[in-house]
């Protein structure tokens, strides 16, 4: 049985509901997919499953598209596959539209990437409303329409959506993505939260990062010696040392590295530098 490894970063955040959103959004996708104006894209095409995970560098193949929402903005990619038996429904009905294309055999143009944009500006907005819906009314974004960005590739950690979609009549199976940036995902996160909480009149707690309290430890400096020589020192010996910058740990996990200085007679620690 696999378990779920938590990020330290997401505790104390309704994580744990991410499939809540993921069925929402499912239903939302299904029902906009089916809308007159949609459906001659997707035609016969289903949505078979939603769930959320975050990107691990894989992902760098994929042709991303960035799109700018009322709540943040997200990045959006469509299996090639997918995009191709789309472009096969809508532009070549009655020229075996039923068939799969080969990929390898495809030139990509400029109307697969047109159509690229007009599904990501779809799918966009109907992911943009699930997430304002979602959210107290205190806490919606003003609205606005969903506008392409330059191409950008979400970085790496950023919280990733998984759209599988099917059709029967070809036999097609595949996904599209969709990629959060920061804001966005904690709009979802704050959707989730149990009614109790989004409904203190603004007085929520604090976040748990501000309320969580730790014991940093600085290690300024730190030498091996035999223990011959530790043995043999005496009162006025002095051991040598070169103090560059010094470790900061919690416990005894090393989190950052900082430079040493002095202030008002006291040595502190500044410019900290995480440890990769």
């Amino acid at each position: 049985m696999q378990h779920q490894v938590l990020d330290p970063c997401l505790l104390g955040r309704p994580v744990h509901r991410l499939p809540v959103f993921a069925g929402q959004l499912r239903e939302d996708l299904v029902q906009a997919m089916r809308l007159a104006m949609n459906r001659r894209y997707w035609g016969s095409m289903q949505v078979s499953d939603v769930a959320f995970s975050r990107l691990d560098g894989s992902e760098a193949a994929r042709r991303w598209l960035n799109f700018s929402a009322p709540a943040g903005n997200l990045s959006f990619a469509i299996e090639r596959k997918v995009l191709l038996s789309i472009l096969n429904y809508r532009y070549g009905r009655g020229k075996g539209a039923d068939a799969l294309p080969d990929e390898g055999q495809v030139r990509v143009t400029a109307t697969e990437e047109r159509l690229a944009v007009v599904l990501g500006q779809q799918l966009a907005g109907t992911l943009a409303g699930r997430i304002e819906v979602n959210l107290p009314p205190s806490d919606k974004p003003a609205a606005d329409e969903i506008k392409p960005l330059p191409s950008v590739q979400p970085p790496r950690g950023s919280w990733i959506i998984t759209v599988s979609v099917s059709e029967a009549a070809s036999g097609l199976s595949g996904s599209v993505w969709f990629a959060l940036d920061k804001t966005m995902m904690s709009d979802v996160l704050r959707g989730l939260l149990p009614e109790r909480e989004s409904k203190r009149g603004g007085k929520s707690a604090p976040p748990l990062a501000s309320r969580l309290q730790v014991g940093l430890n600085g290690r300024l400096v730190s030498k091996e010696i035999t223990l011959g020589a530790l043995f043999d020192l005496s009162v006025g010996d002095v051991i040598p040392v070169s103090l560059h910058r010094a470790d900061v740990l919690l416990e005894e996990s090393r989190l950052f590295t900082a430079a040493v200085t002095e202030h008002k007679g006291k040595l502190c620690l500044t410019s900290f530098e995480d440890i990769e």
